[in-house]
């Protein structure tokens, strides 16, 4: 006989009817996933949906049914007693439910980008926690690979990372004669690290990030981004980035901000007194890159974004990288010089074509300086 899961008992007590037999009811049969019981009953109660089934339902088709609210027939209850199915995803025994995966989908929806979301295939859940700081998932997506994700947005995944990773990092390194010494804030994936000691002249690079949870699930769930992390040039500070900033002065040639969306713990980061602390943690001649959101939705933010860069530096320009899981698209970054005159537009140094196949997949001389070119639209609010 076919089986199908039902959520929710018809007399909406579980304890009545965990050891009791009801007339004209099927004995309930009780499944345990997840720290949580689930009920099932035979498949006349749902024969609609499941009648020609041999085996039990699959994750799948029961989330697909469960919002069929007036699909299940209890035949030998009265009308008042029957229940619909909870609208809540069902877990399987031993996977993870999270709020933002329904129907094997992964939904990205914020206030930050109203009106629209962003939704990947979801092929398994790998990994959930909440850190002191923010949710952290980890999931394997059919077509992305691993998907990192916090606090219900997308971080990064394993098919698209390089475009961001490589842009915010060698912006600010081309825009650089000579980096000795980098600071990495935020970047806990080790994606930015990856990039930054790519370039030779480097002789100490510094992450502080404020999450050890993203740093340790990184480095077991995503090792083509940590591998930052094993070059013996890198050192690693587990702690508040503006804090850390606020010890060091005239330290650094090349300061990175990798920083999620200005929402919780990286709220900080895009306030004027942020860049007042990079500018003077920076050496003569530093340059700074920052993550500064898109320009498609967040254009009053990167205005103003701009206005307090130019307040403190005497050189700051946005530029921008095409990457496919990021909100439109697209995503920004602030870049600026303590030294005036500079053009951060063209790269100071180069690699050599087969340099640039060898190590980047995205980043090269000509994108460095078309990055900057912006449609008439941002160009005017950014002038």
């Amino acid at each position: 006989m076919a089986s199908v899961f039902c959520t929710r008992l018809p007399f909406g007590s579980s304890r009545a009817l965990q050891g009791a037999k009801v007339k004209g009811f099927p004995s309930p049969q009780i499944f345990q996933g997840s720290g949580e019981r689930q009920y099932f009953s035979p498949s006349r109660l749902c024969k609609t949906y499941f009648c020609r089934q041999t085996q039990k339902p699959t994750l799948e088709d029961i989330n697909t049914h469960r919002t069929r609210r007036n699909s299940c027939v209890w035949p030998s209850l009265p009308y008042h007693q029957r229940r619909p199915f909870l609208t809540q995803p069902i877990a399987m025994s031993g996977e993870i439910v999270h709020e933002t995966i329904k129907d094997g989908w992964f939904r990205e929806i914020s206030e930050m980008w109203p009106g629209q979301a962003m939704t990947l295939k979801v092929k398994k859940v790998l990994h959930h926690e909440k850190s002191q700081y923010q949710d952290v998932l980890i999931f394997e997506s059919t077509n992305y690979g691993t998907v990192l994700v916090l606090d219900n947005v997308i971080q990064c995944t394993e098919r698209d990372e390089f475009s961001y990773q490589e842009m915010i990092a060698h912006l600010a390194m081309h825009s650089h004669p000579d980096p000795k010494k980098v600071l990495v804030i935020g970047g806990g994936d080790g994606g930015v690290l990856r990039e930054v000691v790519k370039h030779d002249c480097i002789e100490e690079a510094i992450l502080c990030d404020i999450d050890e949870a993203v740093i340790r699930l990184s480095k077991q769930y995503l090792p083509g981004m940590a591998e930052g992390f094993k070059h013996p040039k890198v050192k690693v500070h587990v702690g508040d980035g503006f804090k850390f900033l606020n010890e060091y002065k005239n330290a650094f040639d090349v300061i990175i901000t990798d920083s999620s969306d200005p929402e919780g713990p990286a709220e900080s980061l895009f306030q004027k007194s942020y860049f007042q602390l990079l500018h003077d943690a920076l050496r003569p001649g530093g340059v700074i890159t920052t993550q500064a959101e898109n320009q498609w939705l967040h254009l009053p933010l990167i205005t103003k974004l701009k206005k307090d860069c130019r307040e403190v530096f005497p050189v700051a320009e946005y530029a921008y990288t095409t990457i496919p899981t990021y909100p439109s698209g697209q995503i920004g970054f602030m870049v600026c010089c303590k030294e005036a005159g500079r053009d951060v537009k063209k790269p100071l140094r180069t690699w050599s074509p087969e340099e640039e196949a060898r190590l980047c997949r995205y980043y090269n001389a000509e994108i460095h300086k078309a990055s900057f070119i912006l449609p008439t639209f941002a160009a005017q609010a950014l002038q």
